[in-house]
């Protein structure tokens, strides 16, 4: 998990009358909270790259189509360029640096390199971000159902079927991808308001 060592950033200035003020808000990341002070119109994946110096949720379409800036918030798999930044204030983000464990893959991870289920990688990590979604979600059961699931997130290279094979690999192996998303959502109720750490029933 990398971190700017630069920290946030200032706080912007004085603003005109009529210009919406910053913000402070403070999100839950890869189980580290960390501040941000944001304009109200900032989206959240330029608070992840820009604030927070995390790099894997890419920018790309700037239409919302390509999924590349894929992150589970609250345990949900969310296209990052979708959301205010103050939307997420208070919640449980995880980002592909947040998966690994000691610089170990996991099983998902594993699965896609083993598969060759990336080529340039610019999209791999909101691929294995939605597909971490899935394959917790139980969801990834057979090869129509990991397609559609995947739908919104666009490689321009491998054709989709190494992705495919990857998902499903992974699903039937150890299920990595159940745990990830199952701890990120017990973060998420322990962290959120009258939680009592309990997780789902």
């Amino acid at each position: 998990m990398t971190f700017s060592d630069a920290g946030p950033p200032a706080p912007p200035g004085p603003r005109g009358p009529g210009v919406p003020q910053a913000l402070r808000i403070t999100i839950t990341v890869n189980g580290r909270q960390l501040p941000a002070e944001v304009d109200p119109r900032t989206l959240l994946v330029h608070v992840i790259r820009d604030c927070w110096g995390l790099s894997g949720a890419k920018i790309a379409c700037d239409t919302s189509q390509c999924g590349a800036c894929t992150v589970l918030l609250d345990g949900r798999a969310v296209k990052s360029c979708t959301i205010l930044a103050v939307q997420a204030d208070g919640a449980v983000l995880t980002t592909i640096e947040g998966l690994d464990e000691a610089g170990v893959l996991t099983n998902l991870q594993q699965q896609f390199r083993d598969q060759h289920a990336l080529q340039c990688g610019f999209c791999t990590p909101g691929m294995i971000m939605t597909a971490v979604s899935l394959v917790g979600d139980g969801i990834a059961t057979d090869e129509a159902a990991v397609r559609r699931g995947l739908a919104g997130n666009i490689c321009r290279c491998t054709g989709y079927q190494p992705i495919v094979q990857a998902v499903l690999a992974a699903a039937r192996a150890t299920g990595d991808g159940a745990q990830a998303t199952a701890a990120a959502r017990l973060t998420a109720d322990s962290a959120a308001p009258g939680g009592d750490g309990g997780g789902a029933a």
